[in-house]
């Protein structure tokens, strides 16, 4: 029995020897998981960390002489590269708003036209280039607007004016020369569209209107008479008056009779009509019918007038009627042509002119003058030394301007 118990308390001391170093083991190893267990919730251990990091990332400077040539390359050397995207922010822009040139705008204006015998035995043999030479026809055709005198009604009916020296009255089938002149607007304000009576006047403005050609100074009604006639080109309004200071018989005035002239022998209605027109209008044209036939010069009346036109608010002051070319003067800026003489009229007109108006984008007009002559009921340009003739002989009765050589009118 005692053998018994002596040999059990052997066998577990040996058991406890061969488990103590296993439990030694198996502490230590407890004992390790606890303490990384705790070092991973220490803030020290974040820090020491942080520091690795930071100085993982630390870079060495170069020597001396290398850390200077770089220094001086990066401050002068042009071609730094940058990044695509910042390239583009800097080099992107927004694009400009495109602003279509604007084509200068030509009106012209010619004297008194009369399709006298002689005119129309011309166009009958040879077309419209019997009255008219080529290059002149492509001045008229090619303006924006061409304005006339048209001295004379459109008409085979009506009963001649009584007591009138001359009177004068054209078949209505012979607008064609018109229209193949290239005429837009017809100044009829003048002391011979009714010479054959009131039935010859509305004949008058039916073939006009018949062929699209406007026409103004005389109407049914002083509204009509009086009345503004516009053209849009470009985004601009040119506007065009006209109105006469010669009349045979106070019969004429539309204010008298129906239908009827617009008449400014008191300027009142007509600086009323400007002072209103010039509300809508980019440039304001006055076309008037005044002074003394074959006077070279303008009557006190008409320097007055001129001058009170453009007060109004007329930016260019044309005139008609004594069948020669007037001087050309300035007022605030603003061209007068007292007279274009004759343009188109009965055999020969030693001389006369067109004027060419061309305004550009500013508003700013070009004035020049295009020489012209007739021979034979047939009005041509001017070559030289005819044209120089002509613009030396309108200098020598205007004051204050000067006529280039290609016939450009300024001030000096």
């Amino acid at each position: 029995m005692q053998k018994r118990k002596k040999s059990a308390l052997r066998r577990t001391r040996q058991t406890l020897i061969v488990l103590l170093p296993v439990l030694i083991l198996i502490m230590t190893v407890l004992m390790i998981v606890q303490l990384r267990m705790n070092a991973a919730n220490d803030p020290s251990e974040d820090l020491a960390t942080a520091e690795t990091d930071v100085s993982a990332d630390l870079v060495i400077p170069p020597p001396e002489s290398e850390s200077v040539h770089q220094q001086q390359t990066e401050e002068t050397d042009p071609e730094i590269p940058v990044s695509d995207t910042e390239t583009e922010a800097e080099t992107t822009e927004l694009p400009e708003e495109i602003i279509p040139e604007q084509e200068p705008v030509t009106l012209l204006f010619t004297g008194d036209v009369l399709l006298s015998d002689y005119v129309l035995n011309n166009y009958d043999h040879s077309g419209i280039e019997g009255v008219l030479s080529p290059e002149l026809l492509e001045e008229l055709r090619n303006s924006d607007v061409t304005v006339i005198n048209n001295e004379f009604p459109f008409s085979t009916r009506g009963s001649q004016a009584p007591d009138k020296q001359y009177t004068f009255r054209v078949n209505p089938k012979y607008i064609s020369i018109l229209t193949e002149m290239g005429v837009d607007i017809a100044g009829i304000a003048n002391n011979h569209v009714l010479d054959f009576g009131p039935d010859a006047l509305l004949d008058t403005f039916a073939t006009l209107d018949q062929a699209n050609i406007d026409y103004m100074g005389a109407g049914n009604d002083l509204a009509r008479a009086s009345a503004l006639i516009t053209k849009e080109i470009g985004g601009q309004t040119y506007g065009f008056l006209a109105a006469s200071r010669v009349i045979p018989v106070v019969s004429w005035d539309i204010k008298n009779a129906s239908p009827g002239v617009f008449t400014t022998y008191d300027p009142t209605i007509l600086l009323s009509c400007i002072q209103a027109a010039k509300e809508s209008c980019d440039y304001l044209t006055v076309f008037v019918h005044w002074g003394i036939e074959r006077d070279a010069y303008p009557q006190d009346y008409q320097v007055t007038m001129a001058k009170q036109y453009i007060d109004a608010g007329a930016d260019l002051v044309i005139g008609s009627h004594p069948h020669v070319l007037q001087g050309i003067s300035y007022y605030k800026n603003k061209p007068i042509c007292y007279s274009l003489g004759n343009f188109i009229f009965n055999r020969d007109i030693p001389k006369t002119a067109a004027v060419k108006v061309t305004i550009d984008r500013k508003n700013e007009p070009e004035i020049r003058l295009l020489a012209a002559t007739a021979s034979g009921a047939r009005t041509v340009l001017c070559d030289d030394p005819e044209k120089t003739e002509i613009y030396d002989y309108i200098e020598s009765i205007s004051s204050g301007i000067t006529i280039s050589e290609d016939g450009v009118v300024s001030q000096p």
